[in-house]
């Protein structure tokens, strides 16, 4: 791992592989890894948020998965990045302690969801405590409104978090709001904060807005072809990353149209990698063969699609 590299590209917002008995199944973590690299070109991770379903697993598993993959990615990951927000503050505060003590290269929080009457004085406070527990790594704030309902605008919340936090390093931004995002992106003229976004169908559009990189749970299976996109933005050819961008939004306006969550993410992953990701825990149920046949089928015309 390098801690000093800037955090940036794609991250792969990695899922939690289980047994058929609904336990971690740590034994596949390292083929996991090497997958990511050889097969996708993906050298980030973001573990143990809402893909991983850090939310349904205990502190204890959560600890396990962050071990595993800081052990199985050293030398290999350019960044780790944790997971460690929680309902919780006690809690939240022993997995930041736990990364940064076992080697992670950054961790994330999500604002905790449970009461909704959440300003942003309180919320820049729970973050506050929470990064204090990991002094020595950078923290990212894991911006994920339709889920928690936590709506504070990312961009007023830039003002002074700096100042009240000095490690903390950028956003996750994962919602559609671009005007929200898009002030954020000329607040951080100086590019002293990394802006990850975190919706893969619009991956694109953020790029154009001035996104640093993207983090999601696409980029396990489609990596490669978002690869693409970025280098063909990167090298100015925007037609050539419209048209990988169509390319992945046909497959993913697909899957959305069948029902689309964590569940069917494992089913589509264990497809595409062969490597054995296990139902979802409950109260989520697992795809449906109709899923996962439908799905077949249609990954085979992604692949034999002259731009991915």
């Amino acid at each position: 791992m390098t801690p000093h590299k800037k955090l940036q590209g794609l991250v792969a917002a990695t899922i939690t592989p289980m047994t058929q008995n609904g336990e971690i199944n740590l034994s596949v973590i390292g083929q996991y890894v090497d997958y990511l690299i050889n097969e996708q070109g993906v050298k980030n991770v973001f573990v143990n948020g809402t893909t991983g379903e850090g939310l349904s697993l205990s502190v204890q598993e959560r600890k396990r998965l962050a071990e595993e993959w800081v052990a199985r990615g050293k030398d290999k990951l350019d960044h780790i990045i944790i997971h460690v927000g929680a309902l919780s503050l006690p809690e939240s505060k022993g997995l930041a302690k736990h990364a940064a003590e076992i080697g992670a290269d950054g961790i994330a929080v999500i604002a905790p969801s449970f009461f909704k009457q959440v300003n942003k004085d309180g919320l820049v406070a729970f973050l506050r405590v929470v990064a204090s527990e990991a002094p020595g790594i950078p923290f990212y704030y894991y911006h994920i409104p339709p889920l928690t309902g936590i709506k504070i605008c990312v961009e007023e919340l830039l003002d002074g978090m700096k100042q009240q936090i000095p490690t903390f390093q950028g956003v996750k931004f994962s919602d559609r709001d671009l005007l929200d995002f898009g002030r954020c992106v000329k607040k951080n003229d100086q590019g002293q904060l990394v802006l990850l976004y975190g919706v893969d169908e619009q991956l694109l559009s953020a790029l154009i807005m001035g996104a640093d990189g993207a983090v999601g749970s696409t980029y396990n299976y489609l990596g490669r072809a978002s690869n693409l996109l970025v280098e063909a933005f990167s090298n100015g050819d925007h037609i050539l990353a419209q048209k990988y961008q169509f390319s992945i939004q046909d497959f993913l306006g697909f899957v959305i149209a069948q029902g689309f969550g964590v569940a069917q993410t494992k089913a589509v992953m264990t497809l595409v990698s062969g490597i054995p990701m296990g139902p979802p825990r409950l109260p989520l149920s697992s795809a449906s063969e109709e899923f996962i046949a439908k799905v077949k089928a249609r990954l085979e015309n992604v692949k034999n699609c002259p731009y991915t």
